[in-house]
């Protein structure tokens, strides 16, 4: 089996003044230039769930109300899995270079969650034109923008 080495660049920070993304001193001269990108593709850590029994997960209960009953941890975003990473799409509100601060929108990590990586979010490679869902979650919101007024407390069962 091969084996990794991942360092975080900083944390999630997660509170009553919203969301942010704290990055480490040293990697800071790599914001450079990330003004102007609306969005970014954010690699994080379930720091929460890094021990053997979370990473043995194979199967889980679904999520979700509509879906098959017990689903595979890669049809799911469950933090359960081999490897507990996470990626999510976030809105960039503001960013400060000298302090390392990233003010997001949301995503669903928890604060002091370790972040790993930060992509910009390009339309060209990153937005797919005409993505296939299975049925049970194809009433879903088409973006990121939708998902805001969507019902999602009718679609879990937690």
């Amino acid at each position: 089996m091969l084996q990794f080495q991942v360092k975080s660049i900083g944390r999630v920070r997660a509170g009553a003044a919203g969301m942010f993304l704290e990055i480490d001193r040293e990697y800071r001269p790599a914001l450079k230039e990330l003004d102007g990108f609306s969005h970014l593709n954010i690699l994080w850590w379930f720091s929460g769930c890094d021990n053997e029994r979370s990473r043995a997960v194979l199967e889980v209960p679904s999520p979700y109300r509509k879906a098959p009953a017990v689903m595979g941890v890669f049809a799911t975003r469950s933090p359960e899995r081999p490897n507990p990473l996470a990626l999510s799409t976030a809105q960039l509100l503001r960013l400060d270079h000298t302090n390392g601060i990233i003010r997001i929108a949301y995503i669903d990590a928890a604060d002091g969650s370790p972040v790993l990586d930060l992509k910009p979010y390009t339309p060209s490679l990153d937005r797919v034109a005409g993505p296939e869902v299975p049925e049970w979650c194809g009433h879903w919101p088409k973006s990121l923008e939708e998902s805001g007024a969507f019902d999602w407390e009718q679609e879990f069962n937690f």
